[in-house]
């Protein structure tokens, strides 16, 4: 049988709470959970600061000082908004008649500081302090917690369940007094503890003697709820010190984001006189650049992530832009629990619903507005900056503390081009539930969650909706609006200003004209009109036909960049092939035979890959020629065999008997079967991860007559709401560590290059309303 010794309770307190903060926190937390209605009030009683108390002890201790001089000091220090407790400091003060008496009352005057915090919860009886508030570990919350959570239920009833966090009373003061009593008590319910008699090397948990005692008749018979008082305080307590809490730390204790009327009430005082505690104006999240809010849920044992984003002002002129993103199943899987992200994909639904919202300030670019003056923006910027982790709408520590980037911002800001995306640019909030989040649970010393799966899909749900989905959208807004108005301004400027010459000219004309000339003025002005309609036509092509082209010689690098791999590359590989041959010809065991077999049959499979490669080349790809595409998609489907067979996946063709001649660039079309096939092969990969019975299968199908290639398989298949993302540059849905975002964008232009088109068809969904079918009209 284990034997506790009593400091063993000051070791456990200690390593639990680590500020000051925290010790407030958990106390609250109890208020409320013990159904306080009214909230949770502290009051600060300080006559005499903990410095300035060392500090005068200090002085008396040196000797030979001036009495009456370090009275008057010793005054001067007291705070006179204590009122009562100041009166009463003064008097011992006047009193004294020597050094030893100054510093007895001096410390008694340092021990009437007090802390009190209180609540009209449901109090505690006797019983209660005695079972429940003295037992260290108390069962019964969690009991009811977990029971909640079988229950499913969207709340859970407490919001403490360890029953340690009384344990927190000493990190503030050396003594606590406990006044309580419930609703059916007639007098309160007392209990004393000095946690200095925990203190004592050889005393054992046992042999300390605590028990709670019947008080005083309550003066209201129907009154219930507790008072915590902390004496012998153990920091330094000052106005100034409080209302910074208050700012820095009470403002973000409860949810700010839930509105006055349904956040948590917290009441602070000083000596009596109530400190404000800011609360968060929400018409101030309106006056961010940019913003995500999402909503993250468990649909039909599915999990869904519902994005809806808004750009207001990226520094150049653009409409107010809304977008709303849907992502489901394996929408998720991808780019959270991919192969080679490390995360069990079966942490994706035992996560839980959560909802998490960020708003974007460029601190650079912020402005008055009609409400805000640019200080006071910037003012509640800083105020308020940081993503923030919330619980049943408490802060879950150290989450948004200014050096902490739980959610990695700064590092992946550092890494992206273009917008930079972090934490100190940010205003927002992560919300999570014990009863709907049961696995997402805090470590023992309140310093964050600890590492599970769920954890993990946690942030990097967060992180994907706003590196990649806020940061593209803001992107695509940039390239859209900026890019051409950047380009073109100059030149529609000039033909502004041409226009009214001309326009002033013929007014000038027409003021001396004659009437037949006025006919000729006439004909002028008409043709005036049609340059200038003309001129609006050809710079929208213009800018159209610029910005593909930009993106075509971007892509063009790319390719040379493949080239040059799949040169070396096929290099490499000839080599390997002539050495496993002459390996070949000689004796060796058959063991080791069946292993160069087998090295050798996937060196044939990547040259064959490579010979296929070819014709990507640059200059492959630029070279129109006849051929037959049922033997092209053969080659390029044989290339693929070893990686079929690796990954179990079975693949039919239906291409008919007969070649299918057309004229067309060939790289580009293996561009597109490439593209096509990279993509199936590794969503079934990932579907077959998910699913262990499932059976990978992709199926190609010609139409001769219309040179239309159907391409589809049996994996998880596009949501419809990305049916249109899919072909943007940069989209994609795979682990950031492969999320390129070129493929089907290039496998577009490739298609469009040859007079043909890639889409996905949306007539014949899967059972899950989601599409698996591309059609790539090849062209002739």
């Amino acid at each position: 049988m284990f034997k506790v010794t009593a400091r063993t309770i000051l070791e456990l307190g200690s390593e639990l709470i680590s500020s000051d903060i925290i010790a407030f926190y958990e106390l609250i937390k109890n208020g409320f959970d013990a159904g306080s209605e009214r909230g949770v009030e502290i009051s600060f009683n300080v006559v005499l600061g903990l410095r300035a108390f060392k500090e005068l002890r200090h002085r008396l201790a040196e000797g030979s000082i001036d009495l009456e001089k370090l009275k008057l000091d010793i005054k001067k220090k007291l705070n006179s908004d204590a009122e009562v407790l100041y009166n009463l400091a003064a008097e011992l003060i006047e009193s004294a008649t020597s050094e030893e008496d100054l510093l007895n009352y001096l410390e008694k005057i340092y021990e009437s500081n007090f802390i009190t915090i209180s609540d009209t919860g449901h109090g505690m009886t006797l019983d209660d302090l005695e079972r429940v508030f003295l037992v260290i570990g108390t069962p019964s919350r969690k009991i009811e917690v977990e029971d909640a959570i079988r229950r499913k239920e969207t709340t859970a009833p407490f919001l403490g369940e360890k029953g340690i966090g009384r344990l927190s009373a000493m990190r503030l003061g050396a003594s606590l007094e406990v006044v309580s009593a419930t609703a059916n008590d007639r007098n309160f319910n007392l209990l004393d503890i000095d946690w200095r008699q925990f203190g004592a090397l050889d005393a054992m948990l046992e042999d300390i003697n605590i028990a709670p005692r019947e008080g005083i008749t309550k003066p209201d018979k129907g009154w219930s709820g507790t008072k915590l008082t902390i004496r012998n305080l153990e920091s330094d307590w000052t106005r100034r010190r409080l209302e910074e809490l208050a700012v820095d730390e009470f403002s973000m204790l409860t949810d700010p984001l839930a509105g006055r009327r349904s956040r948590k009430r917290i009441v602070l005082l000083w000596n009596g006189d109530r400190i404000k505690i800011p609360t968060l104006d929400k018409g101030f999240l309106d006056e961010a650049h940019a913003g995500i809010k999402g909503c993250y849920e468990i649909v039909d044992s599915e999990p869904r992530l519902t994005l809806n984003m808004t750009i207001r002002k990226l520094g150049f002129e653009h409409p107010l832009i809304t977008d709303t993103k849907v992502f489901e199943g394996a929408d998720l899987y991808g780019p959270i629990a991919g192969k080679d992200t490390g995360v069990d994909g079966s942490a994706l639904t035992s996560v839980g619903d959560f909802t998490f919202e960020a708003h974007w300030f460029n601190r650079r670019r912020i402005k008055g507005t009609e409400r805000y003056t640019a200080t006071e923006l910037k003012d509640l910027h800083r105020q308020w900056t940081g993503v923030r982790l919330y619980r049943d709408g408490f802060r879950v520590y150290p989450y948004g503390e200014e050096d902490d980037d739980w959610l990695n911002l700064d590092r992946k800001a550092l890494m992206a081009k273009g917008y930079l995306l972090n934490k100190i640019q940010f205003i927002g909030q992560v919300n999570i539930g014990r009863a709907s989040n049961p696995e997402l649970i805090d470590q023992t010393n309140r310093e964050g969650l600890r590492v599970t799966p769920e954890h993990e899909v946690l942030l990097g749900v967060v992180q994907f909706s706003i590196q990649a989905q806020l940061r593209e959208k803001m992107r695509r807004v940039e390239s859209e609006y900026k890019e051409k108005r950047e380009k073109f301004e100059p030149a529609k400027t000039e033909v502004k200003a041409l226009e009214k010459r001309a326009r002033d000219s013929l007014a000038l004309l027409r003021e001396t004209a004659t009437q037949e000339e006025r006919e000729t003025i006439d004909e002028l002005q008409m043709t005036l009109f049609q340059v200038t309609e003309f001129a609006q036509r050809a710079q929208k092509r213009i800018e159209e036909v610029e910005q593909d082209a930009q993106q075509m010689i971007d892509m063009a690098g790319i390719g040379l960049m493949v080239e040059m791999v799949a040169h070396e590359l096929a290099r490499t590989s000839e080599d390997a092939l002539d050495n496993l041959n002459a390996l070949r010809a000689k004796s060796v065991p058959d063991d080791v035979r069946s292993r160069i077999e087998s090295l050798r049959a996937s060196m044939n499979s990547i040259s064959k890959r490579l010979r296929i490669l070819d014709p990507l080349s640059v200059s492959g790809r630029q070279a129109s020629e006849t051929f037959d595409l049922v033997e092209l998609i053969r080659e390029t489907v044989e290339a693929h065999e070893n990686q079929f067979e690796r990954h179990e996946i079975a693949v039919e063709l239906d291409l008919g008997t007969k070649p299918v001649k057309i004229r067309a660039v060939k790289g580009m079309v293996v561009q597109v079967m490439e593209n096509l096939i990279s993509n199936s092969v590794y969503w079934l990969g990932l579907e077959k991860a998910q699913r262990t019975r499932f059976q990978p299968a992709i199926r190609i199908g010609l139409d001769p007559v219309t040179t239309t290639i159907f391409f589809d398989d049996n994996g998880p298949g596009i949501h419809k709401a990305n049916v249109e993302d899919v072909f943007e540059i940069f989209f994609s849905l795979k682990e950031s560590k492969k999320r390129r975002g070129l493929g089907l964008y290039i496998a577009q232009h490739c298609a469009v290059f040859n007079g043909g088109r890639l889409e996905i068809d949306t007539e014949e969904p899967n059972a899950q309303g989601r599409f698996n079918r591309f059609i790539y009209f090849v062209g002739q």
